[in-house]
């Protein structure tokens, strides 16, 4: 067992130790960027300065800063959030690289939630785990370009830009292979993926790469974006004359508590529009990421991808009315275009029961977008497709389902460390120890070789033997079914998903002033910005 953990960085020597409960080597906190505060709030990251002696790496960081939905409206974290963990097995054996991106609806989350500190899975896969923190929320995923250009669209994607081009020159020093790295999320994280796949400034910075639950459809155009701009310099109390250098100048925690409400209060959650994500910005990610899929512009790397049976399965208690859930179905739909809704409405029975209607969102949300990037992504590079049905027996005849977030417990390996695992009390224990197996053989498999376990076959194309996209159902008894809901996946393939507020013409008219834009300008409809 190795006692000295002090490795040398690009930046200078750090300090870590041999977890005396796991007997995982591990380095906690390691800065990979500057400050991004202040006169660097909403800037393109840079580069840790080089430090003299050696820098602790024994303690975990702080979290990026973000709400903690308490009754209060406190805020925890710092700006100075660009840390890094690490863990491996005490050896000296080269191994390949997973980089953890956390989810959290782009508000919320850090890399040492217990969830994520991944001692389990590090020691199950046998790699080198990293886990980053990022800027989050009004600081990371809002591009305040409406108020000036001295600002970056997507720093949270520039984050995980420089903590992967971190990992390229360092990780060969903790014994880490940098060309054999891994890129993973769930949910957000997930949502940041395909981001990373789609951006040419990730292009080469990692080899494989894994989704889980991904909203890859999640992303702002430049009015939606400008829209949540106007809403927060509102909530603010500012002018909406105000500049990049006006928001820099007020507290963060301001800027947090403000974004934080901006969603519950605006009555925006009923057309799908998030007040933070990424946005296409010319730059990092030139273009929607569907398209950039369409194109087979992305990385070419494998990837695995999929979503949960259950994601939306809180949607069944929203609404009492049949009636009432066919409108809101319909109002998500209209939002992004309105001359294909009443196709989808069809596939899923109007959307007037319970069941259809989480259906519909879930599949709006998760798969549908997931089906579309991994039915162009073959084109380019193999792809490997899932659906995660693992749940309790009673949560089953329910009707609920695997719920978000469920199949982070059975990858990690780290039993009742989310909200979600509080429903799975009912589970024997020994059926959560299969199923994590099960993924873990298959992660790993990924991490190690650039493909799963043989008995999980490739989302390809039909030929003389085989129907094509290959789907593996993940569950205590595992199957592969072939093409799953096709009626439905063909009336996704005409509807258009990355023109978000096409049926919003009020929001363009509203925002003419503030974006100054010209009425006449066939560029100021949402669709074309």
């Amino acid at each position: 067992m190795a006692s000295d953990q002090v490795v040398m960085t690009t930046a200078g020597k750090i300090r870590g130790i041999v977890d005396p409960a796991t007997g995982m080597r591990t380095w906690r906190g390691v800065p990979y960027g500057e400050h991004t505060g202040g006169q660097f709030r909403f800037s393109a990251p840079q580069p840790r300065q080089p430090w003299a002696g050696t820098f602790d790496a024994t303690e975990f960081a702080e979290p990026a800063m973000q709400g903690t939905y308490g009754w209060n409206d406190k805020v925890m974290g710092t700006e100075d959030c660009l840390t890094l963990d690490i863990v491996r097995p005490d050896t000296d054996e080269e191994l390949p690289v997973v980089v953890y991106i956390h989810g959290g609806t782009f508000l919320t989350g850090f890399s040492n939630e217990k969830i994520f500190q991944g001692h389990h899975f590090a020691s199950a896969t046998n790699i080198v785990y990293v886990s980053i923190n990022f800027r989050l929320g009004v600081l990371g995923y809002l591009d305040m370009r409406s108020l000036g250009e001295d600002c970056v669209a997507n720093p949270a994607t520039y984050d995980q830009i420089l903590a992967l081009q971190w990992v390229r020159d360092n990780i060969a020093a903790f014994g880490g292979n940098p060309d054999r790295v891994t890129i993973m999320g769930e949910s957000a994280g997930a949502n940041a993926v395909t981001a990373l796949m789609s951006s040419p400034q990730a292009r080469g910075l990692f080899h494989g790469a894994i989704a889980q639950s991904a909203p890859v459809a999640a992303v702002h155009s430049r009015l939606q974006a400008a829209m949540w701009v106007r809403a927060l310099l509102d909530g603010m109390g500012m002018s909406r004359l105000s500049t990049i250098s006006d928001l820099r100048a007020v507290p963060a925690e301001d800027l947090v508590r403000v974004g934080n409400a901006l969603l519950i209060r605006s009555g925006e959650i009923q057309y799908l529009n998030l007040a933070f994500m990424p946005t296409v910005d010319e730059s990092v990610l030139p273009q929607h990421p569907i398209d950039t899929f369409a194109a087979h512009e992305e990385a070419p790397v494998p990837l695995i991808i999929g979503s949960n049976s259950g994601e939306a399965s809180f949607t069944k208690a929203m609404f009492m009315f049949s009636r009432t859930r066919q409108r809101a179905a319909r109002r998500i739909l209209e939002v992004f275009d309105p001359e294909n809704a009443d196709a989808i409405l069809a596939a899923y029975n109007n959307a007037t029961d319970r069941s259809d209607f989480a259906e519909l969102v879930a599949d709006a949300v998760f798969w549908a977008p997931s089906v579309s990037i991994a039915s162009d992504h073959r084109h380019v590079a193999p792809v490997w497709m899932y659906h995660f049905d693992f749940a309790a027996a009673p949560l089953q005849k329910l009707g609920v389902g695997a719920v978000h977030t469920a199949d982070l417990e059975t990858v990690f390996g780290a039993r009742f460390t989310t909200p979600a695992g509080i429903l799975q009390t009912l589970t024997p224990r020994a059926d959560f120890d299969t199923v994590s197996e099960m993924m873990q053989r298959h992660w790993g498999s990924f991490f190690h070789t650039g493909r799963p376990g043989d008995i999980w076959p490739e989302y390809g194309f039909s030929s003389d033997t085989a129907p094509g996209r290959a789907t593996a159902v993940l569950r205590t008894e595992s199957t592969v079914v072939w093409d799953p809901k096709p009626e439905k996946r063909r009336a996704w393939e005409g509807f258009n998903l990355t023109q978000w507020g096409t049926g919003r013409r009020d929001i363009a008219e509203s925002l003419v002033d503030f974006l100054g834009i010209d009425p006449d300008d066939p560029q100021w409809n949402p669709a074309a910005l």
